[in-house]
């Protein structure tokens, strides 16, 4: 079983930083074509312009995906750049505090559009040309998805009303569409973590250092783990190594999910 990637065409969302950009970084280190994708284009620029080697093996697309031609706008530029994609990681997410007592909260539509349809959309779209790019070729894999959910689907937290129900929703998605996108030879699994410095987490460390104390307390390993943590969870699942696994949610969270619910909000 080979863990490379190397030739490999991936598009990796939420790219500008933490976690998304410790994935696409990865990924580029180990030899594969990378689109970094994000809303933010300065941060972009600052992370990634200036990474481009010779070869443009990095390149980056600025947008908001949650619009419909900006999804088609992304797909277009990875394929001028590298003539395919074979890989597609759904890194983009957004966490905001819900009030489960007020009717005017509006924060499990914004995350669901944000966290799940958004996902499900660039699946769509990445999917078709998968299949299309893999007719009248015998291969075992045709691509591979993996979407970035969270422990929060299973331990919630007052106020993560919103965030709890996408990642969750998240979750089934992947499920539902790895079963969809297996005859066309397309793996679709997830990554649920907590415990670890995303950029939603470092946020909320500032407001409320107290946190910190708190989860690493109910973390077994009793610490906050690093973006780059996740990076070779997520490169196993898009190689051939896994290529016998799909629709499986893969939890790294350094054993929290195995003690009592906390109280500080499960990132």
């Amino acid at each position: 079983m080979s863990f490379t990637i190397e030739g490999k065409t991936a598009i990796v969302t939420g790219a500008a930083n933490g976690v998304g950009l410790a994935i696409g970084r990865h990924f580029a280190a180990k030899g594969a074509n990378v689109m970094f994708a994000d809303i933010d284009e300065a941060r972009l620029a600052k992370e990634v312009g200036d990474s481009d080697d010779e070869r443009g093996q990095t390149r980056y697309f600025a947008g908001d995906l949650r619009e419909r031609l900006t999804i088609a706008n992304l797909l277009s530029a990875t394929l001028d750049a590298y003539d395919r994609v074979d890989i597609l990681v759904n890194a983009s997410r957004q966490m905001v505090p819900s009030d489960p007592l007020d009717i005017d909260d509006d924060s499990v539509a914004t995350l669901l559009d944000q966290n799940l349809t958004t996902a499900m959309r660039l699946s769509q779209m990445v999917a078709r040309r998968m299949i299309k790019q893999s007719e009248g070729q015998d291969t075992p894999q045709a691509g591979a998805i993996v979407n970035l959910s969270s422990i929060a689907a299973r331990r919630t937290h007052p106020s993560l009303l919103g965030y709890s129900v996408s990642c969750a929703a998240l979750d089934q998605m992947t499920r539902s569409m790895a079963v969809a996108l297996a005859p066309h030879k397309i793996r679709v699994n997830a990554v649920a973590f907590g415990s670890v410095m995303s950029a939603s987490l470092k946020d909320t460390l500032k407001e409320h250092r107290e946190y910190r104390g708190d989860i690493e307390e109910h973390t077994p390993l009793g610490r906050i783990a690093a973006p780059e943590e996740l990076t070779e969870a997520v490169q196993f699942l898009v190689s051939d190594a896994a290529r016998f696994v799909t629709g499986q949610i893969m939890t790294l969270d350094g054993g929290r999910t195995l003690l009592d619910p906390v109280t500080a909000p499960a990132h």
